[in-house]
């Protein structure tokens, strides 16, 4: 049998930036599905907050040099890469210099959130995909994680569907408890669209906000995981939305979480 391919994708990841529980959980499941014997690749923005030369972090030329549709606009993807220390993985940075090159995650220092934080998921979740297809690397797996992620599973069942790298792909997305209260402008479903979706494929995304970003990856992922203690509200829409393909995981369980992973990847995968 040969080995299962597992890609991870989130907004931050140990040593290089840590902002939530994300960051911890993404450093530590990625090397132990290596040591069970699958094949991984991460890939996560590369926000302003890393510092390139602490981090060892160089260009991947051959990678770098797409251009990624954003509504009307198209922007430059860059693909940097680096090695988590004292591990054999390798993390691939999703790069733009209008959307990434601030010394902020999602807020500025007055605490106000950036009004495109849209365009920068929708530029990271696509330059995901193209990257992905440029490394002509075939995952089995796909996990998302957190609302920046989540309109990768979409964009795979749409968009992507007939992409021969992408015929047998499996998606996770993972919920964790990082809501915020913005909503945004009445353009973004136009901004997300690509050129076979239209607004029924996007209509979770219709209130514009949080809560539709995560509907967005419960609707169109295969199975979806309730990373550790989400808040109330955030619980309810869970059970109401994704009941049939729910799974919850401790990650603060940390070795009990790898173990249900596991199980859960063999499965999708079949």
């Amino acid at each position: 049998m040969s080995k299962l391919r597992i890609l991870y994708v989130a907004s931050e990841i140990n040593p290089f930036l840590q902002t939530s529980e994300v960051a911890n959980f993404l450093r530590s499941l990625p090397q132990a599905m290596q040591e069970r014997g699958m094949e991984i690749r991460i890939l996560v923005p590369r926000f302003g907050l890393i510092n390139e030369r602490k981090n060892r972090l160089h260009e991947v030329v051959r990678l770098s040099g797409i251009n990624i549709a954003v509504g009307d606009e198209e922007k430059p993807l860059i693909i940097k890469v680096a090695s988590i220390p004292n591990a054999k993985l390798q993390v691939y940075f999703i790069d733009n210099e209008d959307y990434f090159q601030r010394k902020h995650v999602f807020h500025d220092k007055q605490q106000k959130f950036y009004e495109d934080n849209d365009e920068r998921a929708i530029f990271f979740c696509k330059g995901v995909i193209e990257t992905v297809k440029k490394l002509g690397w075939a995952p089995d797996i796909v996990h998302c994680n957190d609302w920046m992620t989540s309109l990768i599973p979409m964009y795979l069942k749409t968009t992507y569907k007939n992409e021969p790298l992408f015929k047998d792909t499996k998606t996770v997305f993972a919920i964790y408890n990082n809501g915020f209260s913005h909503t945004f402008g009445d353009d973004l479903l136009n901004k997300v669209k690509m050129v076979d979706i239209d607004d029924t494929i996007l209509a979770p995304l219709k209130t514009k906000d949080f809560t539709g970003f995560i509907k967005m990856g419960m609707e169109y992922a295969d199975l979806v995981v309730k990373g550790g203690a989400v808040s109330p509200e955030l619980n309810q829409l869970i059970e109401d939305f994704s009941k049939d393909k729910k799974f919850e995981i401790s990650i603060q369980e940390e070795q009990q979480a790898h173990d249900e992973l596991f199980g859960i990847y063999n499965n999708l995968a079949g």
